[in-house]
């Protein structure tokens, strides 16, 4: 009897008319969910501990504040449902099969989704589990207000026959997809290939292989490889080429804090464990530089730090305009304005007229939304513009808001300019500190747009200790306070440009027939106090075997304005000598330098100076002396200090009975 019962309860759950429950069905869905929930059309079920149904046109609709009417809408559904862990209330569905199914999700800026089941649909607990998704021939539809994402995507399995899952031809990647519409409000387009069936629990047991080639903005990204864990989007391991007009992009597409920059194109190795991204093997271009290296951005943290070394074999110091907010166009030309696309996430670069520092406005703020721990190289700097700088070697440290680059290393006209570079963007407005060292400068190198200076020899050293606050280089510039100083010791200058600088018509001539030539250098010093953006000397001193300059006056970097007057005096005879003071004034863009005839000529060079050259002291050590009494600047130096130097020891006296 038993064994008849039992076989007639098989029998009725094999031919039980499970249509006659959709109705029932449809309206205990719809109660539980808080929306619209239909089987249109026939419902089949075949029992067990997985059960699994069938249903013939399927309708799910979205809570009433979204913008499409259904969450999913197919014209045929299977999927599997566990019974045990629908009796605690969870929904785990191991598989889903859908045919030309139309999606709607949908993420409010106050975390409501639609895909979020029951009546609290901000509620994650309530998201049903689903290990596998297998679709063709589908919409989704995509809109979260929060990140700008308004998107449409196509997708079909190709080479498959309506109402089958089976593909032809496309090995592990069957499913085409195509998507257009918008990302962080930047125009979005991507297409590529997948697998077919989307596996997204965490149990994922094999890598799921994907394609694309996608574009936002101004941006594209070409990508190849796998995911091992599709729901977390973790365990990615992809190859990529990314092109685009300026890094800046991404902070606005992907939340990373980038310079800007000129066009570039980049290719690497990107890979995914938790929040950490990997991005190894970067090999590219940034304008007309080259770009290699390793980065990795961590998430994990509450502020995401961005970390790596980065090297340039060869740097075009163009490609840096953007960057200190000098605007440049595709041809590398410096303009005076240079008009951004509405779509570009940097500032307008815009250059005031008759300006020669950049006033462009530098955007700061996104100082503040990550942390960073980079090192950059570059071997070779071409293309400076006038500017003798050769290379870069600087640790780029970015914490809480505060840049330093530090310890900061320049190749400078043969020499080096080392130090840092502190820039707070806490501040209101950014306050920038700089404090740097100059060492062995070739006085050659140094000027290499001005001929007069090709025949010189001789190394400068000068140090420069400046803070200053505003958004751009010249409001910085225009606002600082510190100090500024400059030594040269022993060495050699063009005598036509000492002939121009000290005004003696009848050396010109003789040096412009026979032919330039040299002449020694005793020593050069020039320190400035500067305050509010006015630079005042403290001295100026030039001295040679032929020519004494002494000068003084000021240098205004609020206005870029010159007021300086040099009193040359010709140790030589000249009988076209002019004997009076030279005024050097205009601006940065246009100077102008004219004798002042009113002027009597001040003697006694080093004497007027002495007690002005303090702040050049500490510079003395670094002074290339040479052999011979004329290379006298680190005694003059001395000898203009307040506080003497102690005095070397005397030789000690023998003790009587010791050798």
């Amino acid at each position: 009897m038993g064994a008849v019962l039992l076989f007639a309860l098989v029998l009725l759950a094999v031919f039980f008319p499970w249509d006659w429950l959709r109705g029932p069905l449809n309206r205990y869905v719809s109660e539980q969910s808080g929306r619209k929930f239909e089987i249109t059309r026939k419902l089949d079920v075949k029992l067990g501990l997985t059960t699994r149904v069938f249903a013939d046109g399927i309708e799910f609709a979205n809570p009433d504040w979204a913008r499409d009417p259904y969450l999913v809408k197919a014209e045929s559904a299977e999927f599997e449902i566990k019974l045990w862990p629908l009796l605690r209330g969870q929904v785990a569905l191991p598989l889903i099969s859908l045919q030309q199914p139309v999606f709607g999700l949908q993420i409010q800026p106050d975390g409501r989704r639609t895909w979020a089941l029951g009546r609290d649909t901000a509620d994650a607990g309530t998201v049903p589990v689903i290990d596998a998704l297998v679709v063709d021939r589908g919409t989704l539809n995509y809109l979260a207000e929060a990140q700008g994402a308004d998107i449409k995507t196509e997708f079909a399995i190709a080479g498959a026959n309506p109402g089958t899952n089976a593909a032809s031809g496309q090995g592990d990647m069957p499913l085409n997809y195509k998507a257009r519409g918008t990302w962080k409000k930047e125009a979005f387009a991507a297409e590529g290939r997948t697998g077919s069936v989307l596996q997204l629990s965490d149990t994922q047991s094999q890598p799921f292989p994907i394609e694309v080639k996608a574009s936002a903005g101004r941006t594209t990204l070409q990508a190849k490889g796998s995911i091992g864990n599709l729901a977390a989007l973790d365990n990615l391991d992809a190859s990529f080429d990314l092109k685009g007009q300026t890094l800046a992009d991404l902070y606005k597409i992907l939340g990373v804090v980038l310079p800007d920059t000129r066009v570039y194109a980049v290719r690497g190795h990107l890979s995914k464990q938790g929040r950490v991204w990997n991005v190894s093997g970067i090999q590219g271009r940034l304008g007309q530089s080259d770009l290699a290296g390793q980065l990795v951005y961590d998430k994990s943290a509450p502020v995401a730090l961005l970390s790596g070394k980065l090297a340039s074999k060869s740097l075009d110091f163009e490609d840096l305009g953007p960057l200190v907010g000098v605007p440049t166009d595709a041809s590398g030309k410096t303009t005076k304005t240079v008009a951004t696309s509405a779509s570009s996430s940097a500032p307008k670069q815009v250059q005031v007229a008759g300006k020669v520092l950049p006033t462009a406005e530098l955007d700061f703020e996104r100082l503040k939304t990550m942390n960073a721990d980079v090192w950059f190289k570059a071997a070779e700097v071409k293309n400076a513009k006038g500017l003798p700088l050769e290379r870069i070697d600087s640790h780029i440290k970015l914490n809480d808001g505060v840049l330093q680059l530090d310890p900061l290393d320049l190749g400078v006209a043969g020499g080096k300019l080392t130090g840092l570079i502190r820039i707070d963007a806490n501040a209101r407005p950014v306050k920038m500190q700089a404090r740097l060292d100059a060492r062995t400068l070739q006085l050659a190198r140094l000027f290499p747009r001005i001929e007069a200076t090709k025949g010189s020899l001789g190394r400068l050293n000068g140090r420069i200790d400046l803070a200053g606050s505003g958004n751009s280089i010249s409001k910085v510039l225009g606002s600082s306070s510190g100090t500024m100083a400059l030594l040269m010791g022993k060495g050699e200058i063009s005598a036509v440009l000492m002939e121009f600088m000290g005004l003696d018509g009848g050396e010109i001539i003789q040096f412009f027939m026979a032919g330039d030539k040299n002449i020694t250098l005793r020593c050069a010093a020039a320190a400035f106090d500067v305050k509010q953006g006015l630079m005042s000397s403290r001295a100026i001193l030039l001295d040679t075997a032929d020519t004494v300059i002494n000068g003084n006056g000021q240098i205004s970097l609020v206005d870029e304005t010159l007021n300086l007057v040099l009193y040359p005096e010709p140790k030589d005879k000249s009988i076209l000598s002019l004997r009076s003071p030279l005024r050097v004034t205009g601006t940065f863009a246009r100077p102008s330098a004219t004798p002042d005839k009113a002027a009597l000529v001040k003697r006694g060079g080093f004497a007027l100076l002495l007690g002005a050259l303090n702040p050049l002291l500490a510079l003395a050590a670094t002074v290339e002396t040479g052999p011979g009494k004329d290379a006298d600047c680190e005694g003059v130096l001395a000898t203009a200090s307040p506080v003497k130097p102690p005095e070397k020891p005397a030789a000690a006296t023998p003790t009587p009975g010791k050798k």
